[in-house]
């Protein structure tokens, strides 16, 4: 991981300081910068590998969230793109090294999802899934699931989640819900046992809890313009997963789900975890080929009490609208909940440069904030996955 390296003598300078002082100043930093002191003093590695001050250091990063970037390159230049809301910046994290042992030469790879030190990618030509542990510095290959090999392109975002832990394991579950003879079924590996199994959605008409439970999962099945197929399941390990179809009337059709080009829709839908955004766009006729759009209002909505329908839940404020719009000719998004706070990030592409908007909003206290990111060479981006991430864990880090 790369961080701005800290001279030898500011080292011996924090060396000098007392502890608790040491560990405040260790507490507001980000991951990779607590790694990069960790590598340059013997004494500070002792301090920061000590038990006490990772199991505190994990308590106040647990509320932090990074978001992921995967930038398309040979195997053997992979390398993630993060960013800390704590630190407010950009991290480089090398994944090469890591992916070498299980990625063929000339493999295409799509970053999919994150959670805590997992990463799950996918190649296109082996039509593999590959999960990577950070912290262990371990690459695993996952089984094909019951349908087969899949292609990147199988893969819906909103449809999939990763679960890692519990805490202090290396252990991970991937779950993802597919329409498999005209039935949603639920598919869930363990990484444990290495083994995946299958079950069937079922009809029902009792609601159950929405997402102040935090074992609720909610995975897209279907999306279409005024009906969508959402699989409820308590937890990876439940039973008996259920079907919803929340119907959306919420005035003028447009693209369901996904990427919305320049002559297709005025509106696009990100959905995940119960929620959806609906982001209302205007578009601009230019000067050049290239049509423009400008967003004009963005909207959460979740998934009413009985699954038949999207409740509207509230709107960013215009003056945060004004904040962060600019043209843009195509849009896409991903969005997650995670301990009472929705996050939602948008990339958009315009004559070749991308741009990211996120955007946050809790929950109990109805507040939205814009999470302002610094360019990060997005100029020329080949895109190869988006996705929020829970906190990097020092745990394995100590060894």
């Amino acid at each position: 991981m790369d961080a701005d390296r800290n001279r030898p003598s500011n080292a011996v300078g924090l060396c000098l300081l007392p502890s608790d002082l040491l560990q405040d100043i260790f507490f507001r930093l980000a991951l990779p910068e607590i790694l990069c002191i960790r590598s340059v003093s013997t004494s500070l590695s002792s301090f920061i590998s000590g038990d006490d001050f990772r199991r505190l250091y994990a308590l106040r990063s647990c509320s932090e969230t990074w978001l992921f970037l995967y930038k398309k390159r040979s195997p053997r230049e992979s390398m993630l793109h993060g960013f800390n809301d704590r630190s407010g910046r950009w991290f480089h994290i090398p994944v090469a090294g890591i992916l070498l042992p299980a990625v063929h030469p000339g493999e295409d790879l799509y970053f999919l999802t994150a959670s805590g030190d997992i990463f799950l990618f996918a190649s296109n030509s082996r039509r593999e899934l590959i999960a990577v542990n950070l912290a262990a510095n371990a690459v695993k290959k996952i089984p094909a699931s019951p349908l087969g090999p899949r292609g990147t392109s199988s893969w819906r975002r909103s449809g999939l989640k990763l679960i890692a832990g519990p805490p202090g394991s290396n252990r991970f579950r991937f779950v993802f819900a597919e329409l498999y003879e005209n039935r949603p079924v639920l598919f869930a590996y363990c990484s444990e046992t290495d083994t995946w199994r299958s079950a069937v959605a079922a009809e029902d008409g009792v609601g159950v809890t929405r997402s102040g439970e935090n074992n609720i999962i909610f995975l897209s099945v279907i999306h279409r313009r005024r009906e969508s197929v959402i699989i409820s399941a308590a937890g990876p390990e439940s039973e008996r997963p259920v079907i919803f179809r929340p119907r959306f009337d919420g005035g003028v059709e447009g693209l369901a789900v996904g990427l919305i080009a320049g002559d297709a829709a005025d509106r696009l839908h990100v959905y995940g975890d119960g929620k959806m955004v609906v982001v209302r766009s205007d578009g601009e006729d230019g000067s050049t080929r290239v049509r423009a759009f400008v967003i004009v209002c963005i909207e959460l909505w979740g998934l009413s009490l009985d699954g038949n329908g999207w409740d509207f839940i509230c709107r960013v404020p215009k003056n945060l609208i004004e904040r962060i719009k600019k043209p843009y000719g195509v849009m896409m998004g991903c969005l997650e909940e995670r301990d009472g706070v929705v996050r939602v990030v948008l990339l958009s592409n315009y004559k070749g440069l991308w741009d990211l908007i996120w955007l946050s909003y809790d929950v109990d206290g109805q507040h939205w904030k814009w999470v302002p990111l610094p360019d990060d060479g997005t100029k020329g981006l080949n895109m190869a996955g988006i996705a929020f991430s829970s906190a990097l864990r020092l745990r394995s880090f100590g060894s």
